[in-house]
């Protein structure tokens, strides 16, 4: 029996395990992928939001404003890299600046501070990539950027060291509520999974694009969920200074529009799109998708550096009908909470909310303060990134940190080695990939999978046959059959 099971391992599953962690309480996050930060984390434009384009008095406004201040402090105990970059929403024409200046109004009443309006060159002066086209900007200084892999990674840990358990390739089949008895002398939640049934008094709903399918399973009252498609494009690291702040576009209806973006790792990203779809898996890229990215990109900036692509990808937002969040105790299921919705700007909420569904727990749950937290991490050793001493030191202690897998990267067989036996640790290219950047550069791994694989097999002392890219069916040799590895 828990105290709280917490449906999803995705950057706010993993905020709340975090915060619960600091409790003396029995905590079990479950998600039916082979990793943490799978789903929605793993797909997103890493964008700390400074909190203006979101609706005074929603959810959505106050934890954004709440996340945002969160993340500094948080970046520093955690050790994942944190950007306040800025960002700018520009202004094509004389009514865009009309709207401009009502987005400034409304982040002033959420309570966004340093905005700005900026008008004609002093915009370029700040960014001289912007189009010819853009005559003014609302400026917001709090905005910044993230690693949303790294993020989630460093809460997942934390938890993890904190006591919180965790059950991967567990996927959530059925959940009912069960009455108090003689036996067990209170309410609480059975669940039936693939690795067989679990208990627990509560239940936190953050399961992405699936948190619809599972609230409906306690409660009368029903939500939908529309999975919403983004599909990016990411550029070179030689490109990765076009632009030095956010660029956003007015926002609509469907989101944020395509934005231009450094990221904290040195490349430039575009997108996203924003297409509603009915399959909850659908994270298909197109070639008309990647041109609407494109075009809308280059109204933006000039010449978009376009022959500078490596790859693209497409990430799914949990979009709610009633276009907020949904966060609390659901009504006719005590002990049942939801935490469904979270779209755009959910990355930088996570903190928040996870504090917040902490809090509301203590009140249906209390427990005791924990005397043995650690509220601080110690993040990945970058080699490429460290110091000549530091190098020598490193490689002073294990050979293997001058061995280089990755050439685009720069990343080591020693690095690789600590990915894979830290807490929670990567047991595929994708878990690689995310932890060390491995496998991200130029070559998108055309040249270190095949070692990659090596290492991992050796570490975890399976057959090569048996790593996949990203968990169970996503086999990398054809021909294999898992039943035939010993």
């Amino acid at each position: 029996m828990y105290d709280v099971i917490i449906i999803g391992a995705g950057v706010i599953g993993c905020s709340v395990a975090r915060e619960l962690s600091k409790y003396e309480r029995k905590i079990l996050v479950v998600d039916k992928a082979s990793d943490i930060c799978e789903g929605t984390s793993k797909a997103n434009s890493g964008i700390i939001h400074a909190g203006f384009d979101a609706k005074p008095g929603s959810l959505k406004a106050k934890f954004n404003i709440i996340g945002n201040q969160m993340m500094e402090e948080l970046s520093k105990q955690l050790d994942f890299p944190f950007q306040r970059n800025g960002s700018l929403v520009l202004g094509f024409t004389k009514e865009d600046l009309i709207e401009l200046e009502k987005l400034k109004s409304q982040g002033e009443i959420n309570g966004v501070r340093e905005l700005e309006i900026i008008t004609g060159e002093n915009v370029r002066e700040l960014e001289p990539n912007l189009s010819k086209e853009v005559i003014g900007a609302l400026y917001a200084k709090q905005g910044g950027i993230v690693c949303p892999f790294h993020f989630t990674i460093a809460l997942a840990e934390n938890a993890f060291l904190n006591g919180a358990e965790f059950m991967l390739n567990t996927e959530v089949l059925q959940i009912s509520r069960v009455s108090a008895t003689e036996e067990i002398p209170f309410d609480f939640y059975h669940i039936e999974t693939n690795q067989g049934i679990l208990r627990s008094r509560t239940v936190v709903n953050a399961a992405g694009v699936y948190a619809d399918l599972f609230h409906n399973m306690v409660s009368e009252h029903k939500i939908k969920i529309v999975p919403r498609k983004g599909e990016y494009c990411l550029f070179d690291k030689c490109v990765g200074n076009y632009v030095h702040k956010t660029v956003f576009q007015l926002p609509s209806k469907m989101g944020k529009g395509v934005l231009v973006t450094p990221t904290v790792h040195g490349n430039l990203l575009v997108g996203p799109t924003a297409e509603d779809v009915l399959d909850k898996e659908d994270i298909s890229t197109s070639e008309d998708g990647l041109k609407e990215v494109l075009k809308k990109a280059s109204r933006s900036v000039t010449d978009l550096p376009i022959k500078q692509a490596i790859t693209s990808f497409a990430g799914l937002r949990a979009h709610e009908e009633s276009g907020d969040f949904i966060i609390g105790e659901c009504e006719d299921a005590k002990g049942f909470f939801d935490v469904a919705g979270i779209e755009s700007p959910g990355l930088t909420c996570a903190p928040a909310i996870g504090e917040y569904i902490s809090n509301i727990m203590s009140q249906y749950l209390p427990a005791n303060l924990k005397s043995s937290f650690q509220a601080s991490r110690k993040g990945f050793i970058s080699i490429a990134h460290a110091s000549f001493e530091e190098r020598k030191q490193y490689i002073s202690e294990n050979p293997a940190y001058a061995n280089v897998i990755c050439r685009c990267e720069m990343v080591t067989e020693g690095e690789i080695m600590d990915a894979i036996h830290r807490p929670l640790g990567a047991t595929t290219l994708d878990g690689i990939k995310r932890r060390t950047r491995a496998g991200m550069g130029r070559c998108q791994s055309g040249f270190c999978s095949p070692k990659v694989m090596g290492i991992l097999a050796r570490e975890l002392k399976v057959d090569p046959s048996a790593i996949t890219k990203s968990g169970e069916g996503a086999y990398l040799i054809t021909g294999f059959n898992k039943d035939d590895v010993v």
